[in-house]
This record gives C-alpha cells, sequence and structure tokens, in this order.
C-alpha cells in the first residue's frame, strides 16, 4: 500500500507491479477521479468528513485499511506522512513493514537538532548553529550577537522551505521569527526553530544513501539542487557539474559516515551546502525516496523504488548486487518540474481542467506524472506538481539540449504552467570555472510565460550560438521553455 497520492503513489505501484506485488491505493474524497487510484488493484477512501490534506494525515484510518485488507508494507511516499516517526512506528505496531528507516532513525532524522549532533558525532562538519531549539526572541538576538548576520531560522520539525526565513539584520528580526514559527506551526504542528549561521550563495548539494539491516550502506553519488525559489527546489542535476573530485570523495564518504552512526537502512538522503571556498557543511538528512530520486536512478541504472521494496522484504544489498565498487556514474541527468502555477499571480497555484496536453518526449526523455492528461482536474487541494521532466544524455550539455527540446515541445490549454528549464549550454560569462553558482532568474515582464534559470553546464560549439563552429566556452543562450497559452 502507498500512503500518498499522485506521481509518487504511480511510481511505486508501477515498481510493485514489475515486482509480481499487489497493489492499494488510498484517496481523499475530493481525489476519487484521481489517476493513482485506478493505477492500483485495489483502492479505499480514507479521511470521510476531513479536509483534504488531513486525509492522508489520519493515521487511523490508514493503519485500519491496512489491517483489514490483509497490506504487507507500506510505502509513504515523499511529504504527507513520509517523515513522521508515530506513522512508522504505527505501521510496526500494526505488523505492517513500513518500507523507510526504523521508527526511532525517522525519529532521529526528524529532529534537526538531534540530527546535527548525530552529525557533530561522527565527525561531519555543520554550520555554526544553537543546539537546540530557540524559545524567544532574546535567544535569537545572543545568537545574532554571536555570530553576525546573515542568519537562518529553519523550522526544527520540518522542511521543504517551510518555516525557513532569512534574516540580515536586528531590524528584520522579529517579524522573520514571528513568521517562521507561524508557518513551523502550521505546517509541521510545531513552531519549534533553531537558528543557523547562514551560508550566502551557497551550492546545495545531496548524497543519496542506500543501507540494508545488516549494516551493508553504500552512496548513489550527488545531486546538485542548488537552483531554487522561495527555497523549493525546481530544477536538480546528477552528477553535480564541475564538482571538484576531492570534494566528492568528502561528501559521499561523510554522508555514509553519518548513515552508519545512525544505523541507517533503506533510502534516504544526506543534504549538504558548500560555500564558495568549497567547503561543506551539513544541513540535514531526508529519511525518505526524494521527489528528485529520479536523475539518480538514470545516472546510476539503480531503481531505488525495487531497492527499497527488496531491503524492506529483508533482503541485503551484496544480495541485489549493490556494491560500492559496482556503482558508476553514467552520463548526466537533468529534471525540472512543470507545475500548474501563474506567473502573473506571483506563481500562486493555478487550477482547472486541462483542455489540450501534449508532452515533449523522444530519446532520453522520463515523464513521471499522475494528471498530465487532457481532461484532469487540477484541485487547489494540493501540491501544484503536474509532471515531473527527467533528461539523460552522455554528459551534461547533452541532457540540457534534450530538456530544453522537450519543455519546448510542451502544450497545455486549461491551466497555466511554468517550468524552470536549462537556458545556458555554457558556462555565464566570467563565472569562475569549478564554481558553477546556480541562479534563477525571475518573469522577464507582466504576465510573463517562462522562468529562465542557468545551468552549470559546459561548453558547446558556438555554431549553436550563431558563431562560426569552434568552441566557445564562456557564452550562452536563453531559451524559453514554458508553453502558456
Amino acid at each position: 500500500m502507498v500512503a500518498n497520492r499522485g506521481e509518487i503513489a504511480i511510481r511505486v505501484f508501477r515498481a510493485c507491479t514489475e515486482l509480481g506485488i499487489r497493489t492499494v491505493a488510498i484517496y481523499s474524497e475530493q481525489d476519487t477521479g484521481q489517476m493513482h487510484r485506478q493505477k492500483a488493484d485495489e483502492a479505499y477512501l480514507i479521511g470521510r468528513g476531513l479536509a483534504p490534506v488531513q486525509a492522508y494525515l489520519h493515521i487511523p484510518d490508514i493503519i485500519k485499511v491496512a489491517k483489514e485488507n490483509n497490506v504487507d508494507a507500506v510505502h509513504p511516499g515523499y511529504g504527507f506522512l513520509s517523515e513522521r516517526a508515530d506513522f512508522a512506528q504505527a505501521c510496526q505496531d500494526a505488523g505492517v513493514r513500513f518500507i523507510g528507516p526504523s521508527p526511532e532513525v525517522v525519529r532521529k532524522m526528524g529532529d534537526k537538532v538531534e540530527a546535527r549532533a548525530i552529525a557533530i558525532a561522527a565527525g561531519v562538519p555543520v554550520v555554526p548553529g544553537t543546539d537546540a531549539p530557540i524559545t524567544s526572541l532574546h535567544e535569537a538576538h545572543e545568537f545574532s550577537n554571536t555570530y553576525g548576520f546573515p542568519i537562518i531560522f529553519k523550522a526544527a520539525y520540518g522542511g521543504g522551505g517551510r518555516g525557513m526565513r532569512v534574516v540580515h539584520s536586528y531590524e528584520e528580526l522579529e517579524e522573520n521569527y514571528t513568521r517562521a514559527y507561524s508557518e513551523a506551526l502550521a505546517a509541521f504542528g510545531n513552531g519549534a526553530l533553531f537558528v543557523e549561521k547562514f551560508i550566502e550563495k551557497p551550492r546545495h548539494i545531496e548524497v543519496q544513501i542506500l543501507g540494508d539491516q545488516y549494516g551493508n550502506i553504500l552512496h548513489l553519488y550527488e545531486r546538485d539542487c542548488s537552483i531554487q525559489r522561495r527555497h523549493q527546489k525546481v530544477v536538480e542535476i546528477a552528477p553535480a557539474a564541475h564538482l571538484d573530485p576531492q570534494l566528492r570523495t568528502r561528501l559521499t564518504s561523510d554522508s555514509v559516515k553519518l548513515a552508519k552512526q545512525v544505523g541507517y537502512e533503506n533510502a534516504g538522503t544526506v543534504e549538504f551546502l558548500v560555500d564558495r571556498h568549497g567547503k561543506h557543511y551539513f544541513i540535514e538528512v531526508n529519511s525518505r525516496l526524494q521527489v528528485e530520486h529520479t536523475v539518480t536512478e538514470e545516472i546510476t541504472d539503480v531503481d531505488l523504488v525495487h531497492a527499497q521494496i527488496h531491503v524492506a522484504e529483508g533482503r541485503s544489498l551484496p544480495d541485489l548486487g549493490l556494491r560500492q565498487e559496482n556503482i558508476r556514474i553514467n552520463g548526466c541527468a537533468i529534471q525540472c518540474r512543470v507545475t500548474t502555477e501563474d506567473p502573473a499571480r506571483s506563481f500562486q497555484p493555478d487550477t482547472g481542467r486541462i483542455e489540450v496536453f501534449r508532452s515533449g518526449e523522444g530519446m532520453g526523455i522520463r515523464l513521471d506524472n499522475a494528471s498530465a492528461f487532457q481532461g484532469a482536474i487540477i484541485s487547489p487541494h494540493y501540491d501544484s506538481l503536474l509532471v515531473k521532466v527527467i533528461a539523460h544524455g552522455k554528459d551534461h550539455p547533452t541532457a540540457a539540449t534534450k530538456m530544453s527540446r522537450a519543455l519546448a515541445e510542451f502544450r497545455v490549454r486549461g491551466v497555466k504552467v511554468r517550468a524552470a528549464a536549462p537556458a545556458s549550454l555554457g558556462r555565464p560569462h566570467g563565472q569562475e570555472a569549478g564554481r558553477p553558482e546556480a541562479a534563477l532568474a525571475a518573469p522577464t515582464g507582466p504576465g510573463s510565460p517562462s522562468l529562465v534559470c542557468v545551468l552549470p553546464l559546459a561548453c558547446v560549439p558556438s555554431s549553436r550560438l550563431g558563431g562560426p563552429s569552434q568552441t566557445r566556452p564562456e557564452t550562452s543562450i536563453e531559451v524559453s521553455p514554458t508553453i502558456l497559452l
């Protein structure tokens, strides 16, 4: 059973079908017509009379469905209950396998303060910050006096950019503390915050890890998630471009050390910030499958959902043929998220019926979606993600070219959509080699249909740019691949 909805539920159902496992979906009253319900062998209503999101957070109903229908295991997907230790524990108490880490590890990793302490114990560098959640504005003042500005507030019991506020001066402190507390309380039911020194213009690099119950842990290299809007990832790249090999080794080694320190089992992601000097700092562990797991699958040829299920069955990584020396990087993959958002309304989610839908496809393109088809109703109740577009090529320029072409082929009518996409096939002029900072630009004018992002990719022949056929490494072209009709 998948305790989730939409694209990730379908992703897991497909993996189960390939493994000969029957599938069970759950759905809210608002999701009776959603595709994930149709893709499962069985489907059951949960959260009758509850608000749309609350239905998927109602643990008693989910456990009841699992027990009444002889469910063997529950996959939490991402979001909703995926990082709730009490849900993992409820599954265990009901005799249902939770496809993820143990409840205790989920609890430790979900508490950012405790995760930070574990990282320190493992010898992994961390950003200067508080050792425990702060309980007053006065403590934030004291931290600022010690470390100076900028600082950042973060929710202690959740992520995804919610409860996160950057503060640049004392004048901004009180307002941002109040807002961060309110956001964290609304999103996670707990307004506890902790404070860190804010690293300016970092790269956001995360490492995919996989462990089994026998103590075997390996990494599947890194993803660069630096291109973000409002602390939300919009483009993910694997492997990270122009990453120093020694830095890659330190990142992957520290991720495995941290996982071994806590006895990690199943799939997870260790996230780091890398400053302009090449120093890396641990920020958090996501004890679940990530939205961007797709790019790792493409470059390693490892099906992470298959691996999750097999590990939950009790199989070891070596039994699955997963040994560190066998994990190799094959080319480059880029993921862009096409979302139903209206640029003319500050990217507020748009809703309605999709009247026309044509996607970009072809060699090297993978589409993961749930509601991307003609006639689909886009609900106002859930995340605005419409489809994940993944491009895989032999190198970064090839993958970027495929992505730009695929996104340019999209045609959507009925709801407004946007996507951040590769807009540079060469390093932007003046950018230092080895420092591929990713930038996300604002719309170019009122009602502009596209966002333009700059990807840190290798150079291409300048014939692509209108010049003679020779390599020109510091030139770029821009594309506007989001189609808004």
